[in-house]
């Protein structure tokens, strides 16, 4: 999975871009789906929702998440006011009229990502607890190599000191753990989505 260049993600025509202008762009990573063609986005998002969540990861990741969990319900991080909708208010809200009319999409199972919009190259969820307001943003574009491939954006408004010292803290076991353990899953999911339709 490369990591793509921040200058590179921000000079990508998203509509993203029109709305997130006060968070930070954390990650951007590319995922490598071969054979896909610049209509595969929705069979991307779909081969994605059929791999599952963090259930289906390797056992180390699914202990992380735990362990997660479990801070945020010790120390309050996870609870309901601080919140999208109540700590801060939704992307929704600031959508431009066309997106507010597109369609939102399925929210997650098994993390709690809140769908934003789902159009037919890209796609926003969201998230917001006592640390952070962050956005995973999903966009299908062409590749160095000219082929078509996922992009996944991270952006992040951490919620001050706290946040910010969260979001270092945690560095190490994304780069590390999690996001090589998502790539797997993900470009798994797409060889075995596109093989099976290619039947």
């Amino acid at each position: 999975m490369p990591r793509i260049a921040e200058a590179t993600y921000i000079e990508q025509p998203w509509r993203i871009h029109e709305f997130t202008r006060d968070f930070d762009v954390e990650d951007v990573w590319s995922f490598r789906t071969p054979g896909a063609g610049p209509d595969d986005f929705p069979t991307m998002l779909a081969a994605m929702r059929a791999a599952g969540g963090p259930a289906k990861q390797p056992r180390l990741v699914r202990f992380l998440f735990a362990v997660r969990w479990k801070l945020g319900a010790l120390f309050g991080w996870d609870n309901p006011s601080t919140g999208v909708g109540e700590r801060v208010a939704s992307l929704r809200d600031r959508l431009p009229s066309d997106l507010r009319a597109a369609p939102r999409g399925p929210d997650d199972d098994g993390m709690p990502l809140t769908a934003v919009y789902e159009l037919d190259t890209e796609a926003a969820r969201e998230l917001a607890n006592k640390t952070v307001h962050t956005v995973m943003h999903l966009g299908w574009t062409t590749g160095a190599n000219g082929d078509y491939e996922l992009q996944m954006a991270v952006l992040v408004r951490p919620n001050g000191w706290f946040g910010r010292l969260y979001m270092t803290a945690i560095a190490p076991f994304r780069y590390l753990i999690v996001y090589p353990a998502l790539t797997r899953q993900w470009e798994r999911a797409w060889r075995d989505r596109h093989h099976a339709e290619a039947r």
